[in-house]
């Protein structure tokens, strides 16, 4: 489905508009965006479109478009939740098992799609996978996918999974998209007690033959909620244990440093917080493929935030900054280090109280939660500042249906959305 067509563009000259279907692409029937990725590399397209009319079928219509560079200047239409394959699994850590009731409806969506590994970096899980689909993937180059594997052990993996109805064993299926050139990178939740210690690193060990189609394995510590009602028991990784793990992962990463030419192994930025270790340098990150997995994305934002400030000049407005608990000290932090004084920019750690307190991250802070925790708050300056990150969907509304506009009516001050950026967090606190 097209959902835009840019005016003057290839595809507005040729009779796109918002609303078509496009079903064929010189005469290859088209059943997504990446079939139609795949198909419309020619210079010349030959589009077959089904055109909705008002009160009539779809009419059918053909068209031709001539390509002028890479940009056609359409955009596709994401794909409707019905469209979208989702899990089957119920794995023993899965977050939407975790979040409570009320919430969008939207949120409460497992999806296991490899379209979506494609195409915006999801994690999937290969288990659910048809034959045809993985003919496909190896067909069209889908790569790189996003794997989650969690264990290479079958007996645990199908543990951790919540004991699919097909096989857990992920090592074949990983062999078999390597043999075909499919480049991947593989994620390990890690759960203290199920796939730490001697699990996670046989899993590491039986992953690293895979390098380089295996190109980076991600190890990220478990979410967990405080609505974990009849789940299995599970724990969060402590400090004295993610200051253990950062010393093995910098050992793994040495060798296989020397043996790979990769570092391969990469832990989440919450690990080396909590162990409160310092991050590795940027060079570390290897050009940073998986920042958004949470991999990096602290030491890329730290250092732009340095060669930003050195560009900044100005009087800084009086402000909150609204972020996590987990990130808060480092935040304070950097502002005082440009020279923003704490009396004017504060900095404010916002509890989780919709999810629990285990949970840090601004992405998930709700408006309520930014509310309760600014509402005693004396003085909030000219306004608060909340990361985009924690608004979903178009609409940009928090995770509680809360808009900023509702947010700025509690709180009697201006909320103004900044991007996770350096740069636009200065500009916000500059008012530029």
């Amino acid at each position: 489905m097209v959902a835009a067509v840019r005016a003057g563009s290839p595809a507005a000259r040729g009779g796109l508009v918002a609303g078509d279907r496009i079903v064929a692409v010189n005469a290859q029937p088209v059943r997504d965006a990446i079939d139609f990725q795949f198909h419309a590399g020619s210079a010349r397209l030959e589009l077959a479109v089904e055109r909705a009319a008002c009160g009539a079928p779809a009419a059918s219509v053909r068209l031709a478009l001539a390509r002028r560079g890479p940009d056609l200047g359409l955009e596709l239409a994401a794909p409707r939740p019905g469209e979208i394959a989702t899990c089957a699994n119920k794995c023993v850590f899965c977050f939407v098992h975790q979040l409570p009731k009320g919430l969008r409806r939207s949120l409460y969506v497992k999806d296991d799609d490899f379209r979506l590994s494609f195409l915006h970096g999801n994690y999937i899980t290969l288990t659910d996978l048809a034959e045809a689909e993985l003919a496909r993937i190896v067909e069209q180059r889908l790569s790189p996918l996003y794997v989650s594997v969690h264990a290479t052990d079958p007996a645990l993996r199908h543990r951790l999974l919540g004991g699919p109805r097909g096989s857990a064993e992920i090592l074949p299926r990983l062999e078999r998209l390597a043999k075909a050139g499919i480049r991947m990178h593989a994620q390990v939740v890690l759960c203290p007690g199920w796939n730490d210690g001697a699990h996670l690193e046989r899993t590491v060990a039986e992953l690293a033959p895979l390098h380089p189609h295996v190109a980076t394995t991600a190890i990220v510590p478990v979410g967990l909620t405080r609505h974990r009602e009849r789940l299995p028991a599970l724990r969060s990784l402590a400090a004295d244990e993610a200051r253990s793990l950062v010393a093995t992962a910098e050992a793994w990463q040495r060798g296989f440093l020397a043996t790979l030419g990769s570092r391969f192994v990469f832990l989440a930025d919450e690990i080396y917080l909590l162990a409160n270790r310092p991050l590795p340098p940027a060079g570390a990150y290897e050009g940073f493929p998986i920042a958004e997995d949470g991999v990096g994305l602290v030491r890329r934002f730290e250092d732009g935030f340095a060669r930003a400030g050195a560009r900044r000049r100005g009087r800084a407005r009086a402000v909150t900054v609204v972020t996590g608990e987990l990130f808060a000290p480092r935040l304070a932090r950097l502002l005082a280090a440009a020279g923003l004084a704490p009396a004017r920019v504060r900095v404010a750690a916002v509890p989780n109280e919709l999810f629990g307190r285990a949970i840090g991250v601004a992405g998930l802070l709700t408006g309520g939660d930014i509310q309760r925790a600014l509402a005693a708050r004396p003085e909030l300056g000219e306004a608060v500042l909340v990361p985009a990150v924690a608004l979903r969907d178009v609409g940009g509304v928090f995770l509680d249906d809360r808009t900023p506009a509702d947010l700025a009516r509690d709180l009697g001050v201006g909320v103004e959305v900044v991007e996770p950026a350096p740069g636009a967090l200065l500009r916000a606190i500059h008012g530029a």
